[in-house]
């Protein structure tokens, strides 16, 4: 065994251990694991860790993945679901083998609950639910049995093809299974596998009446596709022994679930309840608002799938569950967006420069790196001008010492142009700066500068003629506190009130009206941008993905 492969199966988490032992055992010839979510609601960044970990483990141990839909609850799911459910998982860089679905399996699992009646091992029970869940007992105290619970298998099987033809309404009958009602584990105690729901299916139409309980048509469905390894997350560990206790009273391909800890993430919430509340009540524009923890929000907001799988892999797999950073995530952006993110100038809030001895009305194209980070980067033309704007802040009448920018005297270089000096501040009446007038140095241009001038100021600038006008989105972390879900009261009191700052109106070198869905920018010394959906070729939006830094981590320090 070579050293690196000695590196690599220290490295191993828990799941490819089981795995490497039970391709070495030859249990499997072969893994086949799947991603199951139900169509009920978009995707967020915690789905993103299970989809990176069922498809990443198949694609390093030569296996293949199924995307199967859960779709055995039809009042709550949409084919708007299923599209956007496949969108995300294709952005995220991943192709399943096979697009499945439960409702596929239909029929095969009505033969798999009337085989559990036929053996005595399931009744239908005509309890409301509040009777149900009274005589269910607690966890320290057994359950009692359902009056309905030895009806005698002929009974049942007449009561349960009578539930599927459309006999009976809505909550009047169910199908329970007959385990244990004495049972530790309360999903042991006789529970609910068929429920009737007289509702249109986004698949099937008016054709079924009666849906299967999730306890029951995952291990099926699994098992019916010959899943290897069925990955969950760790609130599933109870319903393990559900899960096993059908497949083996069926008799059926012996699937087997494995549980990891799911993701939690600071500064926002992954509750599908509360995200709809969130949306529902207008704390965000949608589902894809960019402030969302939703794949389609951190896709519209500019995250890159090549970031959320790294971040995704630096987290790993664990047992245990904890509380991750959001800070981690934004590294992992940063550190990618920094290779592959196009250089742009943009001034936010702009100052006029008039250079008084460039020549009147003569525009000079520059070049520029469109990024140094990358070795074979590509150079753009940037329009300089007599008439320019910088930022607002980047200049000071009375600056204290150590200042490096703009001040009067003071010289600083344009970057990718040339160096320039203040020489006069112009006021309105009552007193506010509204034009500086400065000179340049002729012999200080970029990358030809015979000046011998050193400065240690360099600012960002635009041609005033040639800028684009533009509207900057300035996202922010959702919430103001690590974990809202566990502070006191409301969780959407713990809204940040500045998660979202608009600048109606910035000002852009010109290169930027060639933006493109999937452009990835750097504006200089602002952020890291994206442009948004809401974009026409009349009005640029950019939102901005992630700072340049960790701002959020200065102001912890501070309090």
């Amino acid at each position: 065994m070579t050293e690196i492969s000695k590196e690599e199966e220290k490295s191993l988490n828990f799941i490819e251990e089981i795995i490497e032992k039970d391709l070495a055992e030859g249990k499997y010839n072969s893994i086949l694991t799947r991603f199951p979510p139900e169509p009920n609601g978009y995707l967020h960044i915690g789905h993103a860790k299970s989809i990176c970990l069922n498809f990443g483990l198949a694609l390093k141990y030569g296996g293949q993945t199924n995307l199967r839909f859960d779709d055995t609850n039809p009042v709550t799911e949409d084919t708007e679901y299923v599209e956007s459910i496949k969108d995300d998982v294709r952005w995220l860089g991943f192709q399943w083998a096979n697009e499945l679905y439960a409702s596929d399996y239909f029929e095969y699992l009505y033969d798999y609950a009337v085989k559990l009646i036929q053996k005595g091992l399931a009744y239908v029970d005509d309890s409301s639910s509040e009777e149900i869940a009274s005589l269910k007992g607690t966890p320290t105290e057994p359950g009692k049995d359902s009056p309905y619970r030895n009806r005698s298998v002929e009974e049942n099987l007449s009561l349960f093809a009578d539930m599927r033809a459309g006999k009976f309404k809505d909550g009047e009958k169910v199908l329970r299974a007959k385990i244990d009602m004495a049972s530790p584990n309360m999903h042991m105690r006789d529970p609910i596998i068929y429920r009737i729901k007289h509702a249109k299916h986004h698949r099937t139409g008016d054709k079924w009446c009666i849906y299967p309980m999730y306890d029951f048509a995952h291990g099926q469905s699994d098992s019916i596709e010959k899943i290897t390894h069925s990955i969950c997350t760790l609130e599933f560990i109870p319903h393990r022994p559900l899960y096993d206790w059908f497949i083996e009273q069926l008799g059926i391909f012996p699937s087997h679930q494995y549980e990891f800890a799911r993701l939690n993430m600071t500064n926002t919430v992954m509750s599908k309840r509360k995200l709809l509340q969130l949306v529902n009540e207008g704390h965000v524009s949608g589902w894809d608002d960019p402030r969302m923890p939703t794949i389609s929000g951190l896709r519209r907001r500019g995250f890159t799938p090549e970031s959320i799988r790294d971040f995704c892999d630096r987290i790993g797999v664990a047992k245990r569950d904890n509380l991750i950073d959001v800070g981690l995530l934004e590294f992992c952006l940063r550190e990618h967006l920094n290779k592959i993110a196009h250089r742009r100038m943009v001034v936010f809030d702009p100052l006029k420069v008039v250079v008084t001895n460039y020549p009147a009305g003569q525009v000079e194209m520059l070049k520029s790196e469109d990024n140094p980070e990358d070795p074979d980067t590509s150079h753009r033309d940037i329009p300089f001008s007599g008439e320019l704007y910088i930022e607002r802040e980047d200049f000071m009448e009375n600056p204290p010492k150590k200042y490096f920018r703009l001040a009067p005297g003071q010289m600083v270089r344009l970057k990718s142009a040339y160096i320039i000096r203040c020489d006069e501040v112009m006021k309105d009446d009552e007193g506010n700066v509204t034009e500086l007038r400065c000179t340049y140095i002729p012999e200080s241009k970029s990358g030809q500068d015979t000046s011998g001038i050193n400065v240690k100021g360099t600012l960002h600038w635009v041609s005033i003629s040639q800028a684009v006008k533009a509207e900057v989105r300035l996202y922010d972390r959702l919430f103001k506190v690590e974990d809202p879900s566990n502070e006191e009261g409301d969780f959407k009191s713990y809204i940040n009130p500045d998660s979202l700052q608009v600048i109606s109106e910035v000002y852009a070198e010109p290169a930027l009206t060639k933006a493109g869905e999937g452009d990835r920018y750097q504006f200089l010394r602002k952020g890291y941008f994206a442009l948004d959906k809401d974009s026409t070729p009349e009005k640029l939006v950019f939102n901005r993905t992630v700072t340049l830094k960790d701002t959020w981590a200065k102001e912890m320090k501070k309090n």
